[in-house]
């Protein structure tokens, strides 16, 4: 009895979980074909596409003289002509203040009469310099010839005469000896006859002595002249001569370094006269400066107004008592009615934008209008002022040419370019978050009954909103626009490499991951 009650009660046990999982199944199956209809989808179409890029820019004179402020330093303006005045050739335009360049003149003006004075200082030292250095050395060499001469005249004329006055003495002192002796010897005869008196005789014998004496002067006298006086003089002469040369070669030395110096003095000061006038001139034209006159008739627009770009809201806006820096650009003064647009390309578009290519403007102030034109100029670089604000943001300046001349297009307005790539009459397309790359592969998730099966795609260029699908799906296919579920019948861990790309339609400019997908679509 109780083995059957287990029985029964098992029987019912089996039969209770068959039917759970009956159950279970059925409310999977119906699960799953539940999330796969309400999964967010799109209906491939063939239609015509276009590629295009679109950017807001702001118009720009294509012919126009810019004025800027030349003047040095930081000034303020103290009058500022209105914005869109229309003015002719001559009329002013802007007046910087110039009440500090004015006392800076009056200063420079002293300095000037200071630096004339010192010049003409120099100037006149210097010809003093040079009278003085050629008195000096004519007064040297005449000292030099009279020193050549005095040794000249020694040698050829007192020394000869010396020597042949201390001969002459001899000879004369010899005679004269001779003479006496003469006289003593008959005056001794005499005395010995008692004809003279012996007071006579010692007269005689006196004079015999000095007669000896008077040649024996004469000849000490010869042999001092030729032995030491003629030596002593000879010498004497010669260093003359040659302290005259020295003297000659110094003066001449002093004298040309003192007009060198008079003549380096006189440059310097001439030098700084100069200096000090050109700081006046260039005073004087930086007064100048301070009134800008209109070089050409055309409509006055600030600088501040006709710059673009996306950081113009940081600029202040120009008005008087502003205070501005050298080289600052003042006022755009368009010369004629053609007209650029200046856009900032973000670098995710660059790859697809080139010279050449056709655009289509719309000014904000003239709705309902259209302007054609094309790229003329796309900058190399980065623009620096937006690299500046925000280092992840690299948008490049590009220059498009309007074909039409309308006066009702001007500087400053605000306009949308929208760039053209490519048009396509009839071809595939899908949103552009419907394809995602799965290892580098750009893949979509077409619906297959209650399923989403991943297939391989062959794309080409987006529009940030639609992708061009040349080949791998088929018009009337229903792509996911979201990442597949598990109840989607796709195995959920194989999808954990995937993207996400189930946000919304990217905004104008796609993020990163988005930009790395368009540069490897358009490589191949």
């Amino acid at each position: 009895m109780l083995k059957n009650k287990i029985v029964i009660i098992t029987a019912v046990a089996v039969t209770i979980a068959l039917v759970i999982v009956l159950v279970l199944t059925a409310v999977g199956f119906k699960s799953s074909n539940t999330d796969a209809q309400k999964a967010l989808t799109f209906m491939v179409k063939r239609g015509p596409l276009t590629v295009n890029v679109v950017e807001s820019g702001t118009i720009k004179a294509r012919e126009q003289i810019i004025i800027k402020n030349e003047v040095e330093g930081k000034t303020s303006i103290i009058y500022l002509i209105p914005e869109g005045t229309r003015v002719t050739k001559g009329d002013l335009l802007v007046e910087l203040d110039a009440s500090a360049l004015i006392d800076s003149r009056l200063d420079q003006e002293i300095k000037v009469q200071n630096a004339e004075a010192s010049y003409v200082n120099a100037k006149e030292n210097l010809a003093v310099a040079e009278n003085q250095a050629k008195s000096d050395m004519d007064l040297a060499q005449l000292t030099l010839e009279f020193a050549r001469q005095d040794l000249k005249k020694y040698t050829k004329g007192e020394y000869p005469n010396e020597l042949k006055k201390t001969q002459a003495d001899i000879t004369l002192a010899e005679e004269e000896l001779t003479r006496v002796r003469d006289t003593l010897k008959w005056s001794q005869t005499l005395y010995k006859e008692k004809y003279i008196s012996q007071t006579e005789l010692q007269a005689d014998q006196l004079s015999e002595k000095k007669k000896a004496l008077d040649l024996d002067l004469a000849k000490n006298n010869y042999a001092l002249l030729v032995n030491y006086t003629h030596q002593r003089n000879l010498a004497q002469r010669k260093s003359d001569v040659s302290q005259a040369k020295m003297a000659l070669e110094r003066t001449q030395r002093k004298a040309r370094a003192d007009v060198i110096q008079a003549r380096a003095e006189l440059k310097a000061r001439q030098a700084e006269y100069q200096r000090q006038k050109d700081k006046l001139e260039k005073f004087q034209e930086q007064i100048g400066k301070t009134k800008i006159y209109a070089p050409a008739d055309g409509l006055v627009i600030y600088a501040t107004s006709a710059r673009g770009g996306l950081f113009r809201h940081n600029a202040e806006p120009l008005q008087e008592g502003q205070d501005i820096r050298e080289r600052q650009e003042l006022i755009y003064l368009p010369t004629g009615n053609s007209s650029n647009v200046e856009i900032a390309i973000h670098e995710s578009n660059l790859k697809k934008v080139t010279v050449g290519l056709p655009v289509v403007v719309t000014v904000d102030a003239l709705p309902g209008r259209k302007f054609t034109g094309r790229i003329t100029h796309i900058a190399p670089l980065p623009d620096a002022q937006s690299l500046w604000m925000n280092p992840d943001l690299k948008v490049y300046t590009t220059q498009i040419f309007l074909d039409q001349k309308d006066n009702a297009v001007r500087t400053g307005m605000s306009c949308q370019a929208e760039i053209v790539i490519e048009e396509y009459a009839d071809t595939l397309y899908v949103p552009v978050q419907a394809v995602m790359r799965i290892e580098g592969v750009p893949k979509v998730y077409v619906m297959n009954k209650t399923q989403f099966e991943p297939r391989t795609v062959e794309t080409g260029l987006d529009n940030n909103r639609m992708i061009r699908v040349i080949k791998g799906i088929e018009p009337g296919d229903r792509v996911l626009l979201t990442p597949p579920l598990r109840a989607a019948g796709v195995d959920y861990t194989s999808l954990k490499k995937q993207p996400d790309v189930s946000a919304a339609m990217p905004a104008k400019q796609p993020s990163k991951k988005r930009n790395r997908h368009l540069k490897q679509q358009d490589g191949q």
